[in-house]
C-alpha cells in the first residue's frame, strides 16, 4: 500500500483527492491546520467505507508544526510515496498592485510559497525513501504569465496581485525541485484543478471538486513515464494539459 500526505485536505479539493486516492487503494494522512476539522473530515471517509486515512494537524505556516507532523508520520511509515501540496489561501479581494500591502503579499506567499518550502523539504527524505515519488503542488493557470498577457484568453481581465504572485513564484520552485531531481525516479508537477466551485471562491467556480480532484490525482499517481517539471492545466489545455508558464 502506498502512502500519500496532503495538506490541507479537510474539505474541498484536498478532501475529494484524498477519496479518489484511497479508492485507488492509497493510505492517506489528512493534513488539516485545526485538528478537530481534520477528524471530522476523516470520520466522513471512514462512515463512506475509506478505513485508510488519518489525520494529522498540520500548519504549513508554522514549521514547529510541519516538524511534528513529519515525526508524528514517521513514527507511523518509514515511507512516503506522494505529497500534494494543496495547502492555499487568496488574501481577499480585490487585489489591485498598487493598493495591496507588502504585508498581504508576505501573508499569502506564507502558505502559497513558503509553506510548500517547508513541507516539502520537510518531507523529502520519506520521499526519496519511495520507488516513485511523486509531488503535486496545486497551482492555477490563473498564475501563467503568458496567459496574462494576451488579451484574448478569457480569465485575462481576472488579475489579482497578490495570489497569481504567490502562484507563479510557487511554480518557479516546483521547476527548481524538478531539475534538483531529474536523476531520480521523482516526478514532480504543478497541476491546475481549474476554475471549481469551493469555499476557496465562494462557489463560484464552473468545475466540480471530483472534476479537480480527479486532475490532481492522475499525477500523483503517474508512472515512470509521466511528466515531470510541467505546469498542467487540463482545463486550459483538455489534449496534453501542458500550459505556458
Amino acid at each position: 500500500m502506498k502512502n500519500a500526505l496532503i495538506t490541507g485536505a479537510n474539505k474541498g479539493i484536498g478532501f475529494e483527492t484524498a477519496k479518489q486516492l484511497l479508492e485507488n487503494g492509497y493510505f492517506v494522512f489528512i493534513g488539516s491546520r485545526n485538528l478537530e476539522n481534520g477528524k471530522a473530515a476523516v470520520q466522513k471517509l471512514h462512515e463512506a467505507g475509506f478505513e485508510n486515512a488519518e489525520a494529522i494537524q498540520l500548519d504549513v505556516t508554522d514549521m514547529a508544526s510541519v516538524e511534528n507532523a513529519k515525526l508524528e508520520i514517521g513514527n507511523k511509515i518509514e515511507i512516503l510515496d506522494v505529497l500534494i501540496n494543496n495547502a492555499g489561501i487568496n488574501g481577499g479581494f480585490p487585489q489591485a498592485a498598487l493598493e495591496a500591502s507588502a504585508e498581504a503579499f508576505h501573508n499569502v506567499m506564507d502558505t502559497n510559497l513558503y509553506g510548500v518550502v517547508r513541507v516539502t523539504q520537510a518531507f523529502i527524505d520519506m520521499l526519496k525513501k519511495s520507488n516513485e515519488p511523486r509531488i503535486v503542488n496545486v497551482s492555477s493557470s490563473g498564475c501563467s504569465l503568458t496567459l496574462h498577457c494576451d488579451p484574448s484568453w478569457k480569465y485575462y481581465s481576472h488579475k489579482a496581485a497578490v495570489y497569481t504572485a504567490s502562484k507563479a513564484a510557487m511554480n518557479m520552485y516546483t521547476i527548481n525541485l524538478a531539475y534538483e531531481l531529474r536523476d531520480s525516479p521523482f516526478r514532480i508537477n504543478a497541476v491546475c484543478p481549474g476554475f471549481v466551485a469551493t469555499d476557496f471562491n465562494g462557489h463560484r467556480g464552473t468545475g466540480t471538486v471530483e472534476e479537480g480532484a480527479m486532475r490532481i490525482a492522475k499525477y500523483a499517481m503517474i508512472g515512470p513515464e509521466g511528466p515531470t517539471g510541467k505546469f498542467v492545466s487540463e482545463e486550459h489545455n483538455p489534449e496534453t494539459g501542458e500550459t505556458p508558464w
